[in-house]
């Protein structure tokens, strides 16, 4: 029987693109049958860059920028002269959380193609990142379209159909689940207030992989709200969007760092030295010194008696966003059940305190049994590996800690024969010490192979997770040889960055490499998908 020939696929949407696989398929499919292309046609890349526009610019995939502790200034600079999706992205925080429901690349390219008008949703840059991206969104209707091949006008790609987040899956698209308990993880003496937060999800049937993260829709607090209501000298009665306003400002706007516009509003109705420093807030500039510590509230006293009107108020505020946690339980292990490792924020500026929105709405203000609106945001480039004999090295101090008790879980009722390996750290010892019982009982039944802590308070010298790493450097290495994956989760701006430092020097010690071959190295484990972070 002879065998026919298949034509080789046609990929004029790259994988790459800003769709959803099924939307790129369809195009694909749709592009091909239009031009009548067949298995012996294929595009230049000249052509396949004028059938895309925008993103066939000639720009080289790489993004030096990528890298979460660099501050947007030196991200702008790499980026100058790249096209203009690009320096979008080098103006995103490079965390690549989902928490805008996309990766930064993906966020950046659906703002530069005008298919995500919203340009406020990336919560860890906040306010810098939002005006450098509506400084970048004016250059857009100017910026040159791609070049098509032989002066032939470049071909405009038909709209895809819709495709709706399936439910639960997306933040535009969420479920209810139930709030079951909170537990308090520090002892006595502790400094931080982190809390073990259980939801039940058997009504929304909804699941997830070790590796995703939760999305919570908080609520703000009411104390908060009704100061603001005091300022405006309102009524919380008084009906807004068709709630009143009490609903809307602790349901639907951010109450956290004052946004441009209600400077700018508030601009509109004062006067002299009052406008011009209003003027200047909105404008990114800082008259008085005090531009990083203006929350809503603190906007409003700064300019008392203003007292604008509370539908312009609110439509002057930012939508109140959801919050995302890394899940830090199995669903393997418990189907229908998902746990979070949820650290409180409080703080105090002058003499007011201030709070974490949804820390301290999962850790004091919603009631057990309460329903919320959550979403399981789908990891991209963190989770176990395929093979369960992999060994894992997992370097989580802190609430860092809570996608590794996940996997840990997940490996214990999935029967994975690889090796664990998890680095814990905090302040001390005696109180901070996160599911102290269940990780000995882990050791001591063999599912973790090696535990190695870092306490930075027990001592006259502070120790971190790096330092532990860089004195069991050798075995670090040996596991690394042996193909381990390595993990981290935790703070952006510099544990992560001390750890991968210490990687570096542990492959340059232990590993007889230069510097730079150490660098490459890990770059490389990083290609591979055996070095992924999750870092906020």
């Amino acid at each position: 029987m002879t065998q026919m020939s298949v034509p080789p696929k046609i990929e004029i949407i790259p994988a790459n693109a800003p769709f959803s696989e099924g939307q790129r398929l369809w195009l694909n499919g749709f592009l091909v049958g239009m031009l009548g292309l067949d298995g012996s046609t294929a595009l230049s890349p000249v052509e396949n860059g004028a059938m895309l526009g925008p993103q066939g610019d000639g720009d080289d995939g790489e993004a030096p920028w990528h890298d979460p502790a660099m501050p947007i200034a030196d991200r702008m600079k790499l980026a100058e002269g790249r096209p203009l999706r690009r320096r979008m992205m080098a103006a995103m925080a490079q965390q690549d959380c989902g928490q805008c429901g996309y990766n930064c690349a993906d966020y950046s390219d659906s703002i530069a193609n005008k298919s995500e008008a919203r340009l406020n949703l990336c919560a860890p840059g906040g306010k810098e990142t939002a005006r450098m991206l509506k400084q970048l969104f004016e250059e857009v209707d100017k910026a040159p379209a791609a070049k098509p091949a032989g002066g032939a006008p470049a071909a405009t790609a038909p709209a895809a159909p819709e495709v709706t987040a399936e439910l639960g899956r997306a933040r535009e698209n969420p479920v209810e689940a139930t709030f079951l308990s909170r537990r308090l993880l520090n002892k006595g003496g502790s400094e931080k207030e982190t809390y073990h937060v259980e939801f039940d999800l058997s009504e929304s049937k909804l699941d997830y992989v070790v590796g995703d993260s939760f999305g919570v829709f908080a609520r703000n607090d009411l104390g908060l709200v009704d100061q603001i209501i005091a300022l405006l000298g309102a009524s919380h009665t008084t009906k807004v969007n068709n709630k009143t306003l009490r609903e809307a400002l602790v349901e639907d706007v951010s109450l956290s760092p004052a946004p441009d516009k209600l400077f700018e509003l508030l601009s509109f109705i004062t006067g002299g030295a009052q406008r011009e420093k209003a003027r200047a807030l909105a404008q990114g500039e800082d008259p008085d010194g005090d531009a990083a510590t203006l929350d809503v509230m603190a906007a409003l006293q700064k300019f008392s008696g203003t007292r604008p009107h509370p539908e312009a108020f609110v439509e002057a505020l930012e939508p109140l966003q959801p919050r995302l946690y890394s899940i830090s339980s199995s669903h393997n292990a418990t189907p229908g059940k998902l746990s979070l490792t949820v650290d409180s924020v409080r703080y105090v500026i002058g003499k007011r305190k201030r709070l974490g929105v949804a820390s301290t709405f999962l850790g004091e203000r919603i009631a057990e049994g309460e329903k919320l609106k959550v979403y399981v945001q789908k990891a991209h480039g963190f989770g176990l590996p395929q093979d369960p004999k992999t060994p894992v090295i997992m370097i989580g101090p802190g609430t860092g800690v809570a996608p590794f008790r996940a996997f840990l879980l997940d490996r214990k009722a999935t029967g994975a024969q690889g090796k664990n390996w998890l680095f814990f750290g905090h302040q001390r010892s005696d109180c901070d010490f996160f599911y102290r019982d269940e990780l000995n009982a882990m050791k001591t039944s063999g599912l973790l192979t090696r535990l190695s802590l870092a306490w930075s308070r027990d001592g006259e010298k502070k120790f971190y997770v790096q330092d532990r790493m860089r004195e069991l450097g050798r075995e670090v290495w040996t596991w690394l040889a042996e193909g381990a994956h390595l993990y981290i989760c935790g703070d952006a701006k510099r544990m992560a960055k001390d750890v991968e430092r210490a990687l570096v020097d542990i492959v340059a010690q232990f590993g007889a490499r230069s510097t730079d071959e150490a660098v490459s190295f890990v770059a490389d484990l990083k290609k591979k998908g055996r070095f992924q972070a999750d870092v906020y």
